[in-house]
């Protein structure tokens, strides 16, 4: 009998040891830092396996193959979302599991430039592997009808601003947001319009406002730019502006404009024709759709750079035409 009571208790000294000791390595693996340098970047694919998460763990120096990776399989395995994750230095395998099990991926960004065409965006988003590519092949016409707005035209629809996305969301997802963006902000500023203007809906809006946002990329001009096109509207003169005929011109232009192009008649060209071009001719930002609906008062019809990103700005053809001695040819 004593015997029995010596094996037991001695199987019981070698179980308590066994358990102090797997607990300390327990412990051990709950707190140690499992990325002592810097971040890294660990991509869980849909339907990844938890071993195949450890590999991927272990490529990375982040994990190797034990019994405390296999008790966090069975606990929290089928709890693990997919996606794009960083590991900062410094995180612990309980940090880690809460991050996946949230679904707390990594932001990536995306930075919609005012005065962007349509193609430009769009060519931006075929180059970023970052997104899965469901608008690449789409008409313009194809993207505005899955976009809900078959009958619009696609150029100047999208809010340049900056968007965060995930990894493996769609280039379409992107366009969406753009898109709803500028429907919202355009139906906001049209409805704070000053009353007078002589365009009669939101998208001659738009058009202006993209006019204004190619003329000129300080703020502080944007008003004032919009002025001057406004008044031309109004006593019926042509606008004359030098971007629509460019964006009309598409791929023919080479880089510099010639009275050839201002002399050859379609539908952008506002030296052939009198009032808005039919679509706008950029992605305007705020800015530009405030100073479409909100131009400066005064009296001036004429404006030439001068070389330095501003404007000078003249009340008649006379004193415009000083300017463009001065400012145009006096600088070739």
């Amino acid at each position: 009998m004593r015997l029995v009571v010596l094996i037991f208790l001695s199987l019981l000294t070698l179980a308590g040891l066994f358990a102090a000791l797997a607990w300390r390595d327990w412990s051990r693996f709950q707190t140690a830092t499992i990325n002592p340098d810097g971040e890294l970047i660990l991509w869980m694919a849909p339907g990844t396996s938890f071993s195949s998460l450890v590999r991927d763990l272990e490529r990375l120096g982040l994990a190797s193959q034990g019994w405390q990776w296999r008790v966090v399989g069975r606990l929290h395995g089928a709890d693990l979302k997919a996606g794009e994750y960083a590991i900062p230095a410094g995180m612990t395998v309980p940090q880690l599991l809460e991050r996946l099990q949230r679904g707390q991926t990594r932001q990536h960004r995306l930075t919609i430039v005012e005065g962007w065409t349509l193609a430009r965006l769009r060519a931006e988003l075929a180059g970023d592997p970052r997104l899965r590519p469901l608008a690449r092949g789409l008409s313009e016409n194809e993207l505005m009808t899955r976009l809900g707005c078959g009958d619009c035209f696609g150029e100047g629809r999208f809010l340049p601003e900056t968007y965060f996305f995930k990894r493996g969301d769609t280039d379409l997802e992107v366009l969406e947001r753009a898109y709803q963006a500028m429907d919202s902000a355009l139906e906001s500023i049209w409805a704070t319009r000053r009353p007078d203007l002589p365009i009669d809906s939101k998208d001659d809006l738009l058009v202006l406002a993209s006019i204004i946002e190619r003329e000129t990329g300080q703020d502080g001009e944007r008003a004032q730019v919009a002025g001057v096109f406004v008044r031309r509207l109004e006593i019926g003169m042509r606008l004359q502006t030098d971007p629509t005929v460019i964006y009309g011109l598409g791929d023919d232009f080479q880089g510099r404009l010639r009275r050839v192009h201002l002399r050859t008649d379609h539908p952008w060209n506002t030296y052939t024709r009198h009032g808005l071009p039919p679509t706008p001719i950029a992605l305007p930002g705020r800015s530009s759709l405030h100073a479409a609906a909100n131009p400066a008062a005064g009296t001036t019809l004429y404006f030439v750079a001068r070389g330095d990103g501003t404007h000078q700005f003249s009340d008649t053809l006379e004193e415009h035409n000083a300017a463009v001695n001065r400012y145009i040819r006096g600088r070739r």
